[in-house]
C-alpha cells in the first residue's frame, strides 16, 4: 500500500532531488540507529517525503553532509543528519512497514519472512512511540474489519487508512499540527489506498482478494472498470486531489516548498495518469 508517492522528475529541480534523496537516506539512518540494521530494508520514499514536510512545517533546518554508508560504502553522497524528526519517522516508517506486511499475510499468506525480520525492529519502533503503534494497529484492524465484511463504499472504506495517515500526521508535527495539516494527510491516505486499489485491481481479483472497486462496481477487470466507470473513477480521484491542493494551499511553511509542491500537485497526478495508461495498454 505504499511507493505511491512519488517526484514527477521532469519537473523536479536538481536541488530538491538532491533534498529529497538526502532525507530518504537521513531517515535510513535514524531507522539504523534506533530500530537496527535489519529494519532498514522497508524504508520508502513516502516517509521521506513525510520528512520534508515535517521540518519546512516545523521550522526545523535540515544538516547535509557528504557521507558514505551500508549501501554506498565507497564513494560519499549527501546525507541529512539525525534529528528528533528524523528519529521519530523512523519509528513511523518501521511500524507502517511491519502492519503492512501483517496485512499482507492476511491476504494472501505472503510476507511472513519480511515479518520476522522487522520484528525486532517493530518492538523498538513501538517502544519509542507507542502512541503512534496505537493509531496503525487501531486503523488497520478497522480497514480489516471492513473489508472482511465486503463493504462496498469507496469512502467508507479509504477513512481508515486516511484518518490513520491523519492521525500519524499530528504526533510527528505535534504543536504544530493544524487542521489544514491533518485534513491534508487525510486526503493524502485516502490517495494511497485508492490509487493502490486500481492499481492491484487485476491482481486482487486473479487472487480474490478485497479491492474495493471490484466490490463497488463488479466489473471482470481493471480494464473494463475504466471503460463502464472511468468518469466516477475520475471524480473521486479529482476530488483528492482537490482537497490535497486546497489544504496545502492553507498550510504555512517555513522554506521553500517546491519539492513539496512537484509531489503534491504533479506527482500524485503524474502517478494516477500512468496507472490508467497503463491499465488501457494492457
Amino acid at each position: 500500500m505504499f511507493g505511491y508517492i512519488k517526484t514527477d522528475r521532469p519537473y523536479l529541480y536538481l536541488k530538491d532531488d538532491t533534498l529529497y534523496k538526502s532525507l530518504y537516506c537521513g531517515v535510513c539512518k535514524s531507522i539504523g540507529a534506533t530500530c537496527g540494521q535489519a529494519a532498514r530494508f522497508s524504508l520508502t520514499y513516502d516517509v521521506a517525503f513525510l520528512s520534508a514536510v515535517a521540518h519546512n512545517i516545523m521550522n526545523a533546518d535540515v544538516s547535509i553532509k557528504k557521507k558514505t554508508c551500508v549501501a554506498h560504502p565507497v564513494i560519499k553522497r549527501p546525507i541529512a543528519e539525525r534529528d528528533a524528526i528524523s528519529d521519530k519517522l523512523a519509528a513511523v516508517n518501521v511500524l507502517l512497514a511491519y502492519y503492512k506486511v501483517r496485512d499482507d499475510v492476511y491476504d494472501n499468506g505472503k510476507g511472513r519472512i519480511k515479518g520476522l525480520f522487522l520484528k525486532r525492529g517493530y518492538k523498538k519502533a513501538k517502544r519509542s512511540c507507542p502512541e503512534i503503534d496505537g493509531i496503525v494497529k487501531k486503523y488497520y484492524s478497522e480497514l480489516t474489519d471492513l473489508e472482511k465484511k465486503g463493504v462496498g463504499s469507496v469512502d467508507m472504506v479509504a477513512d481508515p487508512f486516511a484518518r490513520m495517515l491523519a492521525e500519524i500526521s499530528d504526533e510527528v508535527f505535534g504543536e504544530y499540527k493544524t487542521e489544514f495539516t491533518a485534513k491534508l494527510f487525510y486526503a493524502v491516505g485516502k490517495w494511497i489506498y485508492l490509487i493502490d486499489a486500481l492499481d492491484d485491481y487485476d491482481k486482487d481479483v486473479k487472487k480474490k482478494n478485497y479491492n474495493v472497486f471490484y466490490v463497488a462496481y463488479g466489473s471482470p477487470s481493471a480494464k473494463d472498470f475504466l471503460k463502464a466507470h472511468g468518469e466516477e473513477a475520475d471524480f473521486v480521484f479529482s476530488s483528492v486531489f482537490s482537497e490535497i491542493e486546497e489544504n496545502l494551499d492553507s498550510i504555512q511553511f517555513y522554506f521553500n516548498k517546491d519539492l513539496i509542491n512537484n509531489i503534491l500537485r504533479r506527482g500524485v497526478k503524474s502517478v494516477y495518469a500512468q496507472t490508467i495508461k497503463r491499465i488501457a495498454n494492457g
